[in-house]
């Protein structure tokens, strides 16, 4: 990112929206010309090397008023009907509006474990980072049809911070109903000023500024986006606040259109190998050959051809320690294999995964992505 702070350096762009800029709260209605200028700016960013993420909000907005639970606040069981009816309903407007432009959409329905269990963690980034490598856009929402309170994110601010954690976006943009985080309520302090920017973390002057407020639909307020704003920051990634519901609201953005940036101290390449390094607790360890050493110290990805021992008992998506022939650390990683699968490919080809195992797996045991020299 630029000192500018510009939305067209980011690569890779996680978008929220909020349930209030899509869904009529009225006629319980997809907002349909406001959906299509959106896409019109995502097809733009794409058309100029930009990977986009959506995350978005209004399945139980849509959903609610066709079961007819049209007043108050839903329990837990009518959120999760609301959801499953209004899910297909978004997802085909997205599809539609976006088939214009000849972009795919994959929806893709996660949970709170999916971000906090190893193993699923793992196949979700993999999963979206194959759809964004064919070139599809992945619609996010939260699987509220099977998740309970306790496993639940509870607002798609967070998700959209975990999910760009996940997938190491470098910017994550919530789309809402106000331009920004204000020193104070702006719809009852005249003289309430918008904060441009917060560096480095979320301070308990900051956090004081949040407030309560909730939309009619919608499950948080500022103080939602605020702790998204953590997670975000936490993992390296850039993040806005800004006023979705003007027409073209990502073109608005790139033009200057008025809005909260939070600039964390460290990339998300950096933020995720920190995780790794010191985060994490090892299940296992991997020795390597010479040659495997020098690979990896090269820069590349690790190899089953050039493990000569595993030790311990893991699954896909452990930590594990990469020792050297005589038995030091050398670097930390999370593994694509079990330690049973580990042991029956190691010291084999890529291309020799396939009849070893019964099925296709990764070609790397340690993609460098995952892994930090120690």
């Amino acid at each position: 990112m630029t000192p500018r702070h510009s939305i067209s350096e980011a690569k890779r762009i996680v978008v929220k929206i909020g349930s209030a800029l899509l869904v009529d709260p009225d006629r319980g209605t997809v907002h349909r010309n406001w959906l299509e200028t959106l896409a019109d700016d995502i097809a733009r960013m794409r058309s100029q090397g930009q990977e986009v993420i959506i995350v978005s909000s209004g399945a139980i907005a849509l959903g609610r008023r066709y079961l007819g639970l049209t007043d108050g606040r839903l329990r837990l069981e009518s959120q999760q009907a609301s959801a499953a009816t209004g899910m297909i309903r978004l997802a085909h407007a997205y599809q539609e509006v976006l088939a214009h432009h000849d972009i795919t959409v994959a929806q893709v329905l996660l949970t709170m474990d999916d971000s906090e269990n190893r193993r699923r963690y793992i196949n979700a980034r993999n999963t979206l980072g194959e759809l964004l490598k064919l070139s599809t856009v992945p619609l996010i929402n939260e699987n509220d049809t099977v998740a309970t309170d306790e496993i639940r994110f509870g607002d798609n601010d967070r998700l959209a911070a975990r999910v760009a954690a996940m997938i190491s976006a470098d910017l994550v943009v919530l789309l809402s109903d106000i331009d920004g985080l204000y020193s104070r309520d702006p719809r009852t302090n005249s003289d309430a000023s918008l904060v441009t920017e917060v560096r480095g973390g979320i301070p308990p002057e900051i956090e004081a500024m949040a407030g309560k407020t909730m939309s009619r639909d919608g499950s948080g307020g500022m103080a939602t986006k605020l702790e998204a704003a953590k997670v975000a920051m936490g993992a390296g990634v850039h993040m806005i606040i800004a006023d979705g519901t003007a027409d073209h609201p990502l073109d608005r953005l790139k033009n200057g259109a008025s809005c909260t940036w939070f600039l964390p101290e460290a990339n998300p390449r950096a933020a995720r190998k920190q995780w790794i390094a010191g985060s994490l607790k090892p299940a296992g360890a991997v020795v390597l050959d010479d040659g495997a050493l020098s690979a990896l110290k090269s820069g590349k990805s690790l190899l089953p051809a050039g493990v000569v021992k595993v030790d311990g008992e893991f699954e896909r998506g452990d930590a594990v320690i990469v020792k050297n022939s005589a038995g030091d650390e050398i670097a930390r990683g999370l593994i694509a294999y079990s330690a049973a699968d580990a042991r029956l490919i190691m010291g084999y080809k890529t291309s020799e995964i396939e009849a070893l195992l019964g099925y296709r797996g990764r070609d790397e045991l340690i993609h460098r992505d995952d892994l930090v020299l120690t």
